[in-house]
Parts: C-alpha cells; sequence; structure tokens
C-alpha cells in the first residue's frame, strides 16, 4: 500500500484537484498487489504506483476523468480489454483498479493513524464508494452502506486484516450481493532484539529497509551503544523481564533473542513465549534448541507456546555472516508475517 500522506500534502499544497486509484484485484502477472495506490491530478502529475509503470498513464487518465465526473469508478486493465497492448499488460495480467475523484477523509485519517483498521468500500453495487471504518476490536465505526450486514463485513474485514493483505469480499446488503475492498493499514510491525551482538548489528538496517520499527535491548551497556547501532530506534538498557514490559510486547513485534547468553537468553523465552507476539526466534544450534525445548517443557510450557519457537533462527539459505545470517532471519520473519512457505534453518 502506497502511503499517501507526503504526497497528499505536496498535492494539496499545489491547489490542483487530483484523486486516487487503488488496486482492488489482480490476476496473472500484474506486478503489484492489492492495496498498491497512486495520486494523480487532472493534468496527469502522478505519485504512487498502481502497476510499477505498466498502466500508470491510462490509471492517471481514469483519475482525470473521475474528477470531471465527480464520482468513483472500478477500472479493469488486462489481456481481455481491448486497450491491453496500449496500456501493457499484454503479457497476461489484469488488474481492477477503484479511481477516485479525492483521496476521502477515511483513508487519511486511516493513514494517519497507528494503524490496526481496515477502510471497507463498495467498489461494485448500489452504494458506490460508501466506506465504514473497522479496527481490530471489532468496533465498526459508522452503519455500513446500504445496509450491509455488519457482522459478516467484520469478520472478513479481521481476516484481511490479521493476514495483512487487502481483498475483496462479497457481502449482502439490502439492494443484494455487493463487492466490498477491504484496504489494510496494518500496525507497523516492531523488531525486538534482545542481545546486541554482531548479528543485530546487521540486522537492524536491514529491518528498516523492509519498515519495522527497530527495538536493541540488552543487559550489557558495551554491547548497546549509539555507535553499534545508529540507525536503530530505541535501546533499552534492562534484564528481559524489565525491557519486553517497557516495550510492552503485543502482535505486531517479531522478537529475535541473540545474545547467546542463557542467563539472558532463557528468561527472555519465558516471556515472549506467553506473549502476543507474531515472532519468537533465538539464536543457538540444533543440540542447544533441542535442549532449550526439553527444559521449556519440563518447566511448563504447553506443545503449543513451544512450538511457537524459530530455532535455529532464520532459514537456511546457507551462509553464515553476520549480514547473510540477518537475512536468513529476516527471511523466516517474511514468510511467517505473510503466510509464506519456508523451511527453518540448518545449524
Amino acid at each position: 500500500m502506497h502511503d499517501p500522506l507526503p504526497d497528499y500534502q505536496r498535492f494539496t499544497m499545489s491547489g490542483t484537484p487530483f484523486g486516487r486509484a487503488v488496486v482492488t484485484s489482480v490476476w496473472g502477472s500484474a506486478p503489484r498487489p492489492e492495496g498498491s495506490a497512486m495520486l494523480a491530478t487532472g493534468e496527469g502529475t502522478m505519485a504512487g504506483s498502481v502497476s510499477g509503470g505498466c498502466v500508470e498513464s491510462a490509471t492517471a487518465m481514469e483519475i482525470g476523468a473521475a474528477i470531471e465526473r465527480g464520482t468513483p469508478k472500478l477500472v479493469t486493465f488486462g489481456v481481455s480489454d481491448e486497450r491491453a497492448w496500449e496500456v501493457g499488460l499484454a503479457c497476461g495480467g489484469t488488474i481492477k483498479v477503484f479511481v477516485e475523484p479525492a483521496v476521502r477523509p477515511e483513508i487519511l485519517e486511516a493513514a494517519r493513524g497507528p494503524g490496526g483498521e481496515v477502510v471497507a468500500t463498495v467498489i461494485e453495487g448500489a452504494t458506490l464508494g460508501g466506506s465504514v471504518r473497522i479496527f481490530e476490536d471489532g468496533r465498526i465505526e459508522g452503519a455500513p452502506p446500504g445496509g450491509i450486514e455488519p457482522g459478516a463485513l467484520g469478520k472478513a474485514a479481521l481476516v484481511a486484516l490479521e493476514k495483512e493483505r487487502s481483498t475483496t469480499a462479497t457481502v449482502e446488503s439490502l439492494g443484494g450481493p455487493c463487492t466490498v475492498f477491504l484496504e489494510v493499514f496494518p500496525r507497523e510491525p516492531r523488531l525486538v532484539i534482545f542481545g546486541g551482538v554482531h548479528i543485530a548489528v546487521a540486522l537492524v538496517p536491514l529491518a528498516k529497509a523492509l519498515g519495522y520499527r527497530t527495538i536493541v535491548a540488552d543487559g550489557r551497556q558495551s554491547f548497546l551503544t549509539p555507535e553499534r547501532f545508529p540507525q536503530a530506534d530505541e535501546l533499552i538498557l534492562a534484564w528481559p523481564e524489565e525491557a519486553f514490559q517497557r516495550i510492552g510486547l503485543d502482535a505486531s513485534c517479531y522478537v529475535c533473542i541473540l545474545s547467546h547468553d542463557p542467563k539472558f537468553d532463557e528468561p527472555a523465552l519465558h516471556v515472549a513465549l506467553r506473549s502476543p507476539v507474531a515472532y519468537v526466534g533465538a539464536i543457538g544450534s540444533k543440540k542447544t534448541q533441542a535442549q532449550r525445548r526439553e527444559r521449556l517443557h519440563e518447566e511448563g510450557f504447553t506443545d503449543d507456546q513451544i512450538g511457537r519457537l524459530h530455532g535455529p533462527i532464520g532459514l537456511d539459505l546457507g551462509g553464515r555472516e553476520p549480514a547473510e545470517t540477518a537475512l536468513a532471519i529476516l527471511a523466516e520473519m517474511t514468510a511467517v508475517r505473510y503466510g509464506g512457505n519456508a523451511g527453518s534453518r540448518v545449524g
């Protein structure tokens, strides 16, 4: 999903009317996923992307037409369209794009907020363009347009939010079935590292590039200096229990335990495995991990809790240098985050 805020401010200051387009469905080799968005003026000035370049100009024209009409429209680009060669999707991809004459307030509010919500918009049906905001606690702000059944809408929205993937859903309304686009605004993911070791030094900048807020904690001052972690968002000098309490572990957190020191790693694991975090990974060999799992079992952890532990941490990409290990860890985190299917690291 393209963050509209910087471009929105820039376009607003120009004084030229502008609209928004967002990808609602993709098939085949379309290069950008659902939720990819762009802004454009009637004169064709663009920001963001719905296709990586191949249909941007055509989408900008559709936004210009929406500005003139004052109404939204669902547009399809693809091989079945007579304009396929013209717009550049003759390679086999097809996308549906919802174009609007302006950026709706609810989109701006969701983008400006902390995340953890979905904007549900009717893209096919009698109340075209009608929308509501649905929050991670199940609360729906406003009445669903067209008499859409709120229970089914809320359930579909929460599934999309959990997967962090914008998608479409068909729901019942007073006028019959209608298509709703569920635009996901997830919480900012947080990478929580305990252990300011060499792998952590390599991991922080890679995670920043993928959009994580990075927090490094350690009980040893010498491992936790701004010189070692110039890009970290936060450094916390504390033992695991205190550090994790200050952080407030939640479902947006991805915890990597890297100190390789049992007096830190074991209490850190105890807290992380009992928390709702999205990912728990711990450094150590296969033998170390087997012994660790046995101890956790003896200490009363359930099979489900122990099964959440990724150890040895990271995917088996073959590399062993700090940056390569950091890449393997982020690859595993990405697979967990988006439901990818990947094996564990060896060694």
